[in-house]
């Protein structure tokens, strides 16, 4: 068995996962336990289903077709099958990310869909909607002296329900320890070249990349910018959200919604949003079109962040 730390849970997996910290205790109390297992193609008596998921009493079974099947229970096991041929590596990448998210979902985690960076003890979360580039700005911020927290899930833990005379503390994001996934064209652009580890999935030009520091303990969250390119209307900067449309946003940041909804209470929703609210603050980051200019958003946002600390 292997063990390991992923956002801030001590996990015991049968199934390597490359790039995720390494947990070493003589007696440590475990968290999630991950095996291989014969999974069911489907739950009787599901009280929830999708096209590729169904869900009953604190089960959560997730299909991706012709590479594995996920069962997820409690928030505590995740069994996986592996279909005939697939390679270890392969299904690695769906549990650390899809299975995983999940069954973070299951434990009422907060979860955002996004990369987390980290400088002088605080951290920010950048979200944005799959091919924003959020993996891209992230990596050229550790180029900067910001270390990496986490890659595409993204655990904040709040103090919810708390009254203002009675604060528990910071929301913070804790570590998964990955590395970014890049694709080719943007290593090459951001100069990574020779921080180019594996292929992610054989048959994609998408590489795992080792950035220069790795965040090992949680860092409180100071701001979440939802990143999108510069369209028309929209010009490049930053502009902060007002709570109506920050709520919005977060909403829509959250890794798989539609899923979280099915598996959460929306009261517990709220009241995580709510709680983060209070003290983190939401931004739209608008980037310019093109990597030659990735330099100046990652100075655009560094200048941001030290008003904000």
């Amino acid at each position: 068995m292997h063990s390991y730390l992923i956002g801030g849970l001590r996990v015991s997996s049968e199934l390597e996962l490359a790039g995720a910290i390494p947990f070493r205790a003589s007696e440590p109390p475990v968290d999630v336990t991950i095996r291989r297992r014969i999974v069911p193609a489907d739950l009787d008596r599901a009280s929830a289903t999708g096209p590729t998921w169904a869900m009953a009493n604190g089960r959560f079974l997730l299909r991706v077709p012709r590479l594995a099947r996920f069962l997820m229970t409690d928030g505590r096991e995740m069994a996986f099958e592996s279909e005939p041929g697939v390679a270890d590596r392969d299904t690695a990448v769906f549990a650390l990310g899809s299975a995983f998210g999940i069954l973070l979902h299951q434990r009422g985690t907060l979860v955002l869909h996004g990369a987390a960076v980290a400088k002088n003890g605080r951290s920010l979360a950048i979200c944005g909607a799959s091919g924003a580039g959020k993996s891209t700005l992230a990596a050229a911020l550790c180029e900067q002296g910001y270390s990496l927290l986490a890659d595409d899930v993204c655990a904040v833990r709040v103090s919810a329900g708390r009254s203002d005379t009675e604060r528990n503390g910071l929301p913070a994001v804790f570590p998964d320890g990955r590395s970014l996934k890049l694709w080719q064209q943007a290593i090459e652009h951001l100069g990574l070249s020779a921080r180019r580890g594996g292929a992610v999935r054989d048959a994609f030009e998408k590489y795992y990349i080792d950035p220069p520091a790795a965040h090992a303990a949680p860092a409180p969250l100071a701001a979440i910018y939802i990143l999108q390119e510069a369209r028309l209307p929209h010009e490049a900067g930053i502009e902060a959200l007002e709570l109506p449309d920050a709520m919005r946003a977060l909403g829509g940041a959250v890794w798989r919604p539609r899923l979280r909804d099915s598996i959460a209470q929306p009261r517990q929703a709220l009241t995580q949003v709510t709680a983060l609210l209070r003290d983190a603050a939401v931004f739209r980051l608008i980037r310019p079109r093109g990597f030659e200019l990735m330099g100046e958003t990652v100075a655009r946002l560094g200048r941001h962040l030290d008003q904000l600390v």
